[in-house]
């Protein structure tokens, strides 16, 4: 006979991803949204510097242009908010370790803190750091470009502005032009 714990639990275990992740994601932008109003959190994961590069960063990578960019979406108090709450310390250390290559890199280069470089410099750092021409850069700029854009398309602005809900099933046309595509999203 099955135990109605060990049934629930097998259910659970097969539908939980599914059926908790969309919770999980809206007390996830809840956080995130208290976040953005009150601060970093109480056990923040950068310093003062760190943050405000992050901030810069996360601007470069998804800018402001027709739509908001990442620091109107809530991107950086995401990142620091997953990295305090769900991050591993051997998965921090690629991003602390890449935001203090890239401060001493600019330091060295432009004489100012990176986060107060002009959107060029930022750029030039951000290059560097892509093609791995600083310590760990390769690696830090993988995962804070997916960090970046992971916040950003969560985020209330990115759903709601950045994309475009069209229901599927729609109408097929195999023929549609695809410089007719504006933005795009579907479920």
């Amino acid at each position: 006979m099955i135990d109605r714990r060990d049934a629930m639990a097998g259910i659970v275990a097969m539908f939980g991803t599914a059926l908790f992740a969309p919770i999980a994601r809206a007390a996830g932008q809840v956080a995130a949204t208290e976040l953005i109003n009150e601060g970093p959190p109480s056990a923040g994961v950068f310093t003062a510097g760190q943050r405000a590069l992050v901030s810069a960063l996360s601007e470069r990578v998804i800018p402001t242009t027709d739509t908001p960019g990442a620091i109107a979406a809530g991107v950086p108090a995401f990142i620091e908010k997953l990295l305090a709450d769900w991050a591993m310390p051997d998965d921090k250390k690629p991003i602390l370790a890449g935001l203090d290559a890239i401060e001493a890199r600019s330091q060295q280069d432009y004489k100012v803190a990176a986060a107060k470089a002009t959107p060029q410099q930022q750029d030039a750092l951000l290059t560097l750091a892509m093609e791995d021409k600083i310590p760990g850069g390769a690696d830090f700029f993988d995962k804070f470009r997916q960090l970046v854009i992971s916040g950003y398309y969560t985020s209330e602005i990115g759903i709601t502005q950045e994309r475009e809900y069209l229901p599927v099933p729609g109408q097929y046309d195999g023929a549609f032009l695809y410089s007719k595509v504006n933005k795009v999203y579907s479920s």
